[in-house]
């Protein structure tokens, strides 16, 4: 057998590195069950409030009141508890003596950092609690106390095993509740195998994205991969205790709990060390990669320095003044601080001149009203107090916000202040601002120095944040483009010309064409089927952004769009798309609308059209009174961040827009990003494109972009913006051409046919470096196959011809593929591990894409029991609960067993008395049904053959279909009672015969009954 490090030694290890020199970690060893934990944790609360209890120790009843208070439904409100009151979480307790009435006892001081009343200690092999006879007792790997509760657990494979291993481990205790009672209380998971490690929030279901796994980077953005290295960087004192705490964000709007990734903390650390010095500066931190949650943070932690007055958060149009502040008052909801968001300029000032520490967020127009109202009034009472305050403005797209001009003023205005810009696309020496007088022209020099870089090369390379995938089309055909070209520049010849050249005289009229518009329109719906998910089935989809060059054609767009959707066109939605997801494209349009404008009656006209279709396409009730509403609510519908966006009558599919969206907006779903305008310059480019590259979800793997005009000017100007904001590496963070990923493919396919031309030719008895080059090809094929899907180019029924790539041979591949990783993980060694050459990690792509997404249904059966929670009637929308029902029935075409199960809980869900939705987990719910289920399965065949249930049950768990023996067989054999079998069974077979029979039986029982209940 090959040897590698065990686990008990990685642990071992792990503890050793956490408890020596300052670490300040004390291991217990002594503590293996919840029973000892809580304990434990009362001696340290009694230990801490001694003047609280005065000499009067907690009685096992009140002691109950503390357990009962800390066993929290998610870790979402354990994270809410622990912010407590002023950064300090407490217990409540009614003294069972009256006459020492309610006390409260301190619990965790946020503070407390590395010393005062803060305990930290390391367990390890922790048994859980058993709660039903079919629950299984469950051993976790390594967890960190701070005051005695669990705070972060550390799940720990071998090399054979990738973390992943480890994350999916955690995914299983958490279906099976086994992160309840004390555990309820842990705020951050850490996954490794030695050579690589990753952290990531705590939380269940939905709110455990392995997107977000996290590598540690020190401040020069190097990797922390080792797990010893990882254990000194983040989890020594105090380091993990201000992850934990100080460096967690607790997003109400979503219900989850954030925790910064490394390139924010060291931002957030140099903003404050440059604040301490009295220097300004700027950070770069690419789009997309989380400035408004770094800006947060920075613009909180700024309220804590006492020479600090104020922290004014700037944003530069009432768009972004909106969203961010919505996202800042769902992050403060449970801070510390307070968020003033300021409706009108008296409001501004009223605050300004207060003396609350509060983060004020304004737009730079209010704050020039204010500057102008008092800029010549120095008898005005508040003007003596507006000009001595010390402020510290954090600027968000410091480039735009706040132009050098108006810096200067505030300047003037408020003689002490600190600036602190944020921005994505910093302007340079090569994109500066045309030259005028002494006013600054980079952001350098308008803000300072740079404190922190993070492009976007290395927001791709760590995972931040997706590449990009760009298209370059024309509805203009090389033909068409010479004649014009030649008739423009009355010339003879072009050959003289390159394709910019030629692009130049192109008149703008043929791309307002309305034949231009409807060639974009077909692209979009009929040939982007792929790049917008369809075939995940409705719910699953992505969402687009339209950007065109004016409010005329944006109108004209919209019109186009619903002619299509109502059949008054020639351009006819195809029958592939309507059988993927019928109601495809939902579309709508947003502008600004002004009383100043020439057109703003034409314009007002065409959006009261507009509010009409919206309003009877969501039931919704917006008019041209309320604008601003109808835009947040189309912004969170685009977005689908909030749960009643995930059910399909919810969404919408493509926004039209100008400029309004392309920059600031924040929606993960959203994919692509059509362009049919004229390239914007270097920021404005990167701005808009990084719209797309959120991350979401496993299947999404680029920010998709389709640009329709003047395809080799664009094509100059993206590679000018990748270059420019890339730090050189423009290769790094764009995917490849049509031509270029159409080669990589059938490469990659016919070194997969050369190795395997079909997959019988895999038997899991080759030599393991042959199942090794299997495995890597297999991989190889699978990333370029899965990639190629995304371009316009590729054609299904094409591909299906052409290469014979029928689902049923993919999924042939694929059960070869995993049986081989399998048996290649059993046969290597440590040493051999550094030698493998594929991602043991690696996620396959390429199947499954057809099959009904069980995630998104049991989300929507979540969503539905917390909606019937919420409201008043009680009666959920039918239509949510025909989608529900339609899943379901679809899900019966893939998996019939486990659909029956996920049945039984949807009836159950829709007829639970309301009060017992409350902390209802649906995950949990169905996981203690298929327990059981296998339990009943499991019961009934050790019984009809006299095998020992625990042996069978360890046989089970470890069953992998590929092996022709099993884990635990031999033990099962041995304990198996023959003479009980053959006397207690009528026509039982001969001894000789027992155990093959046995086998057989329970090999198609295990395959066809309980195999199918754990395919998630």
């Amino acid at each position: 057998m090959p040897s590698f490090t065990s686990e008990a030694e990685f642990e071992k290890n792990i503890i050793n590195q956490l408890i020596q020199g300052e670490s300040q970690w004390t291991y217990r060893d002594d503590l293996k069950t919840e029973d000892q934990l809580w304990d434990n944790f009362r001696q340290i609360l009694e230990a801490n409030n001694v003047s609280v209890l005065n000499g009067v120790p907690l009685t096992d009843q009140e002691f109950e009141q503390v357990k009962a208070e800390l066993n929290f439904s998610s870790f979402y409100a354990a994270a809410v508890w622990l912010t407590g009151e002023n950064g300090v979480a407490k217990a409540t307790v009614q003294r069972e003596d009256a006459s020492k009435g309610t006390i409260l006892l301190q619990v965790i001081r946020r503070q407390d950092i590395a010393g005062g009343t803060s305990v930290y200690e390391v367990i390890n092999q922790y048994r859980t609690t058993q709660v039903s006879p079919v629950d299984r007792q469950r051993i976790f790997d390594v967890t960190l106390l701070i005051n005695g509760l669990p705070m972060i657990h550390i799940e720990l494979k071998n090399k054979s095993d990738g973390y992943m291993s480890a994350y999916e481990q955690i995914n299983k205790y958490l279906n099976e509740g086994k992160f309840n009672g004390i555990y309820s209380t842990t705020q951050m998971f850490v996954v490794t195998n030695g050579s690589d490690t990753r952290y990531i929030a705590a939380g269940r279901g939905e709110k455990l994205n392995s997107k977000f796994l996290t590598t540690w980077v020190d401040k020069d953005n190097k990797r922390v991969n080792n797990y010893l290295e990882f254990a000194e960087h983040v989890l020594s004192i105090p380091h993990a205790h201000k992850l934990v705490t100080q460096f967690t964000v607790i997003d109400n709007e979503k219900k989850s709990l954030i925790l910064l990734r490394p390139y924010q903390i060291h931002a957030i650390e140099a903003v404050e060390r440059a604040s301490r010095r009295r220097e300004s500066g700027y950070v770069w931190h690419t789009t997309g990669s989380g400035k408004t949650l770094t800006s947060y943070k920075v613009a909180r932690n700024l309220l804590q320095i006492p020479s600090i007055d104020k922290t004014i958060f700037i944003v530069d149009r009432i768009d972004l003044d909106q969203q961010t502040t919505a996202s800042f008052t769902s992050y403060a909801e449970n801070d510390v601080i307070d968020i003033d968001q300021t409706d009108n300029v008296s409001d501004l000032v009223k605050k300004l001149v207060s003396n609350d520490r509060t983060l004020i967020v304004t737009t730079i127009q209010k704050l020039n009203y204010v500057m102008k109202r008092y800029g010549d009034n120095e008898n005005n009472r508040n003007y003596k107090k507006l000009r001595s305050l010390h402020v510290a403005f954090v600027v968000d797209e410091c480039h735009r916000a706040v132009s050098p001009e108006k810096q200067q003023e505030i300047n003037k205005f408020f003689p002490y202040t600190l600036w602190y810009g944020f921005t994505g696309t910093p302007l340079f020496v090569e994109n500066a601002r045309q030259e005028q007088g002494n006013l600054a022209r980079t952001t350098e020099e308008q803000y300072g120095p740079r404190l922190h870089e993070y492009t976007v090369k290395e927001a791709i390379n760590d995972n931040a944040v997706l590449g990009f995938q760009v298209e370059y089309n024309n509805t203009i055909s090389d033909d068409d483009l010479i004649d014009i070209v030649k008739h423009e520049a009355k010339v003879d010849s072009v050959l003289h010309m390159d394709e910019v050249q030629k692009e130049k005289y192109i008149p703008t009229q043929i791309y307002y064409s309305d034949e231009h518009k409807l060639e974009v329109i077909d692209t979009i719906i009929n040939h982007s089927k792929n790049k917008f998910n369809l075939d995940r089935g409705i719910g699953n989809t992505y969402s687009a952004i339209l950007t065109t060059s004016s409010i005329k054609e944006a109108q004209r767009y919209y019109d186009s769009f619903r002619e299509v959707i109502e059949g008054r066109s020639s351009v006819v939605i195809s029958d592939k798309v309507k059988k993927a997801v019928v109601d495809f494209p939902k579309v709508s349009v947003t502008y600004s609308v002004t009383e100043t404008e020439e057109s703003s009656f034409e314009n007002q006209s065409h959006l009261k059209g507009v509010l009409e279709d919206y309003n009877k396409m969501y039931n919704t009730n917006y008019d041209l009174s309320n604008l601003r509403g109808f835009n947040r609510n189309l912004n969170d519908r685009l977005a689908r961040k909030k749960e009643i966006y995930k059910y399909r009558e919810e969404q919408i599919d493509i926004v039209i827009v100008v400029d309004r969206l392309l920059t600031g907006f924040d929606a993960p779903s959203l994919a692509l990003l059509f362009v049919d305008r004229q390239p914007m310059r270097p920021q404005g480019l990167i701005q808009a494109f990084s719209r797309t590259n959120r991350i979401y979800d496993h299947t999404k793997q680029y920010g998709q972009i389709m640009t329709f005009q003047s395809p080799a000017t664009f094509k100059e100007a993206v590679q000018e913006a990748f270059l420019l904001y890339s730090n050189g590496g423009e290769n790094a963070i764009q995917a490849p051409d049509w031509d270029e990923a159409f080669s990589n493919f059938t490469f990659a396919l016919e070194e997969l046919r050369f190795i395997a031309p079909n997959p019988d030719n895999i038997d899991m008895n080759d030599e393991t470096e042959a199942l090794k080059l299997f495995v890597k090809n297999y991989q190889q094929f699978d990333k370029t196959f899965s990639a190629i899907k995304v371009y316009s180019n590729y054609d299904e029924d094409y591909f299906k011809e052409e290469f014979g790539l029928k689902v049923e041979l993919i999924e042939d591949y694929h059960g070869k593929y995993e049986n081989a990783l399998q048996e290649i993980k059993e046969r290597i060694g440590e040493n051999d591990v550094e030698e493998i050459l594929f991602d043991i990690d690696y996620k396959l792509s390429s199947i499954g894409t057809d099959k009904i997404d069980y995630e998104y249904l049991i989300l929507l059966i979540q969503n539905l029991s917390n909606e019937r929670y919420n409201q008043k009637d009680d009666k959920p929308s039918k239509k949510r609960v025909n989608e529900i029902e339609k899943y379901i029935s679809d899900f019966k075409q893939t998996n019939p067993k486990l659909a029956v199960i996920i049945d039984d809980i949807w009836n159950e869900v829709q007829h639970l008395p309301k009060e017992e939705l409350k902390n209802l987990d649906v995950s949990q719910k169905l996981q203690l049904k298929i327990e059981e289920k296998i339990d009943t399965i499991e019961e009934k065949i050790t019984k009809e053959y006299f095998l020992n249930k625990e042996d069978f049950a360890f046989l089970v768990e470890n069953y992998n279909p590929a092996k022709k023996k099993q884990i635990g067989e031999t033990e099962l054999k041995r304990s198996a009672d023959y003479n009980a079998y053959k006397e207690n069974t009528e026509n039982g077979v001969n001894r000789l015969k027992f155990w093959k029979h046995v086998k057989n039986e329970f090999t198609d029982v295990i395959e066809e009954e309980i195999l199918p209940l754990n395919w998630r």
